[in-house]
């Protein structure tokens, strides 16, 4: 498609985000929560939706969400209710879907999304609660489809934007920061492989400056951000296609072909009526004292937000590395205590976003997985800081063997490593003049001008030393020796 016309249409997009909360049991009835366990074992009349069974709400996802809202800044309801949400579908066993419909969770708010500029606002239409659906197996093998219930009656947060995302990486970027904060706030795992994270994207195309939007189209259960970036993509052109061939656009709900990377159409939009919402008379209403949510505000971690603005403001930090050491709640709160034990910041992040990070993927960790204690680590910068230990040597073989060992300290296993430089003066010295006079012909190349011959030498001096030399004190004796050679 020719790029003028491509940038004479915007895209258009919002976001319906579904978090699977990870309480113990379900939202309306004690079976148990577990991903991975066999199929239809974690079920019971009452998330089977058999007659005569009653639903009982688990207070712990009500404070769940609670604690989403406010993070979120979202105007809390004071008194809320489910609704029946009437479909057929063969994974539904009730026949309908307990959900917040007319009165959610909250209304408004927004989330700080990271971009190139910095921190913005993505505007929230609501948040609610529902419950999760079965799930449908479809195998090739096997002319019929199966379905596990284990899953119905999970709670979920469905976190809902304004259709006020302007493209996919912005829309990947919104996603990204939902599954930060939840985790932040240990309301849910965020793992989208194992669908705790889900997400439809509602997208339509206008002229450039136009206010007016166009049809909304619905991509249903992106499952990577990968998968939400391409799926987006693939569908703002396709719609752009259809309009510059003067053809209309359909209201549907599509799939997402991670094989073809193609949207497809699945079936045509349902009006909202067509689910007959009505209030389930089986749950009581939900009273939110002002009392109950203050007391939930007070146990709210430092936020995302509240942790980039710091690190900026009051560590120094440039945005990039902002973000990358509040990219989880644990990391953020590792690199204030590195901080709080004299390690500069811009060293501490530094050591977090360079070697920890690289050791955390090599082992499959987050950093909540992290062994080693800032007090270790801080030991270990101080023995670079005060050149005792090499940079290369501490990230690549002290700090591994406190990861194995995090009951012993960073001195402790360097000397054992036999990495401990040498800061003998007298003893360096001797060895830089012991190699400066091995080498005359090279000697003469420096002072002819071939300045970049400093690093065999400097070479020598480590390989005879076993590298322990100190390389800054080695680096100015060569250069002293060569001078006055």
């Amino acid at each position: 498609m020719d790029a003028i016309v491509r940038d004479s249409y915007e895209a258009v997009i919002g976001l319906e985000i579904h978090v699977q909360l990870k309480t113990k049991s379900k939202i309306f009835s004690s079976d148990p929560v577990s991903f991975g366990a066999p199929p239809n074992t974690l079920v019971s009349t009452v998330s089977l939706g058999l007659p005569g069974t009653l639903p009982k709400l688990n207070r712990t996802v009500i404070e769940m969400g609670l604690r989403m809202a406010l993070a979120c800044r979202g105007n809390v309801s004071a008194r809320q209710h489910f609704d029946r949400k009437n479909y057929f579908y063969p994974d539904l066993p009730k026949g309908y879907q307990l959900t917040q419909d007319r009165s959610p969770l909250c209304r408004g708010g927004y989330l700080a999304v990271p971009t190139k500029e910095g921190l913005t606002q993505v505007e929230l239409e609501k948040i609610h609660m529902e419950e999760d659906a079965g799930k449908l197996i479809h195998d090739r093998a096997d002319a019929d489809s199966r379905v596990d219930y284990n899953r119905a009656g999970v709670p979920l947060l469905e976190i809902v934007t304004k259709p006020v995302i302007g493209s996919p990486a912005e829309a990947a970027a919104t996603v990204i920061e939902v599954r930060k904060l939840v985790r932040y706030l240990d309301i849910s795992d965020g793992n989208m492989e194992e669908g705790s994270l889900r997400c439809d994207a509602n997208v339509s195309i206008r002229p450039k400056g136009s206010k007016v939007l166009g049809t909304k189209v619905e991509i249903k259960n992106l499952n990577s951000m990968r998968n939400l970036s391409h799926a987006l993509a693939y569908d703002i052109q396709r719609q752009i296609e259809l309009a510059e061939a003067g053809l209309p656009i359909t209201s549907e709900t599509r799939g997402f072909d991670v094989q073809t990377g193609k949207t497809f159409p699945q079936r045509t939009k349902e009006a909202l009526n067509d689910y007959r919402y009505f209030p389930d008379p089986d749950l009581p209403p939900i009273e939110v004292s002002p009392e109950w949510l203050q007391d939930i505000r007070s146990h709210l971690p430092v936020l995302p937000e509240e942790w980039y603005d710091r690190l900026v403001g009051q560590y120094a930090l440039s945005p990039a590395d902002a973000l990358t050491v509040s990219d989880s709640r644990e990391g953020a709160e590792y690199f204030q205590r590195l901080c709080e034990l004299g390690v500069k910041p811009k060293s501490a992040a530094n050591w977090l976003i360079g070697p920890v990070k690289s050791l955390l993927n090599q082992r499959g960790w987050d950093m909540g997985h992290w062994p080693v204690e800032p007090k270790r680590l801080a030991e270990l910068t101080g023995l670079v800081e005060s050149s005792q230990v090499s940079f290369g040597a501490a990230a690549q073989r002290v700090l591994p063997a406190l990861v194995d060992q995090p009951a012993k300290g960073a001195g402790e296993l360097a000397a054992a490593l036999g990495v401990i430089q040498e800061s003998d003066a007298e003893g360096l010295e001797r060895l830089v003049a012991e190699v400066i006079k091995e080498f005359p012909l090279k000697v003469e190349a420096y002072q002819k001008g071939k300045t970049g011959i400093v690093s065999m030498f400097m070479g020598e001096v480590m390989k005879r030393s076993g590298g322990k030399a100190d390389p800054r004190k080695a680096n100015e004796l060569i250069l002293k020796k060569l001078t006055e050679a």
